[in-house]
């Protein structure tokens, strides 16, 4: 680019020296084309924090059982259910203080804290003797782990516009010829995939080093009498002040509450809705398919589940990646969340009806159920996620972001508790007259489903003006 036309770019708005925030503005103004090197940056972040969070599924309902402290199989799912929530009720008590540690300080700083985090509590889950370990590292992985939340302001910040949409979309005993029963993975045979996830987040530490950091840092020009006023209004901390803004020609700080801002609290609220019937779907998927004919399950191996798991990310990614921000583009946000929701009830109810089949055709149906729920679910998760970064200001992000985070973790807490109590009740109800057995289970899914759906038209869901469609 001509340094006349670069100039001229940078010179539509004011940017301050040393401010890092201002050094990725002006990195966005001047960069065209498809943003590979953030995406993939933003893609393995999120991805540290993700897989703890659903990859002890497949596994779980083993765990448990050799834990021993279910009295009766069909009781199983009643204490996998506390174990999947015990992640989710840490990250509800500490997503709003992470969330304005990133407004103050930066968002890379809690980003490289929660990764460490999944280092060493990933890791100690996975060697989990008893119950009660079980139960205390994931709380203590969800409590640190406070990176969703910052790395949801990150990527609305480090992409432009255009881009926003696409910036923000085994165990052991299974190979006993390479593990031993007297070896560490024998004696502790759901250490293997928790070890895998953990060291991928210590190689991930390294390039997250040199993340740019996003927030805007205008120290010069903050009073401390600014910073308190920021506290109480819901700025978190911001380091611009309203003389700044000005300056810079986007106009002064809003001094509204986060409460009080509808446009995004009522985005958070049906996004608590779509992530409690999500999380109930995750553990609830993984229990059915590894339960017993008899129950009307599909008596999968954890490996036939991961092998489904596996599949259904492949589609997944590859959908994120070529179709989902055309399709947000097209569609807008709240009719991508309308869609996917009502297109989702008639698949979850005909899942009792796949355990009716057998051999290819089973492997096929489960395939292509999998993959298109879990596209839907993403599509709406996602589509929610630009609602709500939408309706704030930069200095207000991150703990809008955290407010959304212990919201969602607080119903996705309930998710697996309440899915397994569900389920465990529904496996011992095989002969009732009124949705027998499973079906039970998928109607349940199907009913927060709807009230999601319900919850996406107006009067309730509002978008701030010049917000996204």
């Amino acid at each position: 680019m001509a340094e006349g036309c670069r100039e001229g770019l940078l010179k539509k708005k004011n940017y301050y020296e040393n401010c890092p925030g201002c050094k990725v503005d002006q990195y966005k103004e001047l960069r065209r084309g498809l943003p590979i090197r953030e995406l993939v940056s933003t893609w393995i972040v999120v991805l540290c924090t993700a897989l703890p969070i659903s990859s002890l599924f497949p596994f779980l309902y083993f765990m448990v059982r050799d834990f021993h402290i279910a009295k009766r199989e069909e009781d199983i799912g009643y204490y996998a259910g506390y174990i999947g929530s015990s992640f989710m009720l840490g990250r509800a008590l500490t997503s709003v203080f992470w969330g304005i540690v990133a407004d103050r300080y930066g968002r890379k700083p809690v980003i490289v804290i929660g990764i460490v985090a999944v280092v060493i509590f990933n890791t100690l889950f996975g060697l989990s003797v008893n119950f009660w370990m079980a139960i205390t590292t994931r709380f203590l992985l969800g409590s640190l782990n406070g990176l969703l939340g910052p790395i949801k302001a990150y990527a609305s910040e480090i992409f432009r516009e255009e881009y926003q949409a696409l910036g923000l979309s085994a165990p052991a005993d299974k190979y006993p010829n390479l593990f031993s029963k007297e070896s560490l993975f024998g004696r502790f045979p759901y250490f293997l995939p928790c070890l895998a996830i953990s060291i991928f987040a210590l190689v991930v530490i390294i390039p997250t080093c040199w993340l740019p950091e996003t927030l805007h840092m205008h120290r010069e020009n903050l009073s401390p009498d600014d910073s308190e006023k920021g506290l109480e209004t819901g700025t978190c901390g911001s380091n611009v002040n309203e003389k700044t803004k000005q300056i810079e020609g986007r106009g002064p700080i809003a001094k509204e509450s986060l409460l009080k801002n509808w446009p995004l609290m009522s985005s958070i609220i049906v996004y608590c809705v779509f992530s409690l019937h999500d999380m109930a779907y995750t553990e609830i998927f993984s229990l059915w398919a590894v339960s017993p004919r008899s129950h009307g399950g599909l008596s999968y191996s954890t490996k036939d589940v991961g092998e489904v798991l596996a599949i259904s990310g492949l589609g997944l990614l590859v959908f994120q990646l070529s179709l989902y921000p055309y399709v947000e583009r097209l569609l807008g946000s709240i009719m991508v969340v309308r869609i996917g929701g009502v297109v989702s009830i008639p698949l979850l109810a005909s899942y009792p009806y796949i355990a009716l089949l057998s051999g290819l055709s089973l492997s096929l149906v489960v395939n292509c159920a999998s993959v298109v729920k879990n596209v839907l679910s993403v599509s709406i998760i996602t589509a929610l996620f630009l609602l709500q970064n939408s309706a704030v200001e930069q200095h207000q992000r991150g703990a809008a972001n955290g407010i959304a985070m212990t919201a969602m973790s607080l119903f996705k807490a309930a998710g697996p508790a309440g899915g397994g109590v569900i389920f465990s009740w529904a496996q011992k109800r095989q002969d009732a007259a009124f949705f027998p057995g499973d079906q039970m289970v998928f109607f349940v899914l199907n009913v927060v489903e709807a009230i999601g759906v319900l919850m996406t038209f107006k009067p309730f869901l509002t978008r701030k003006v010049n917000a996204i469609r």
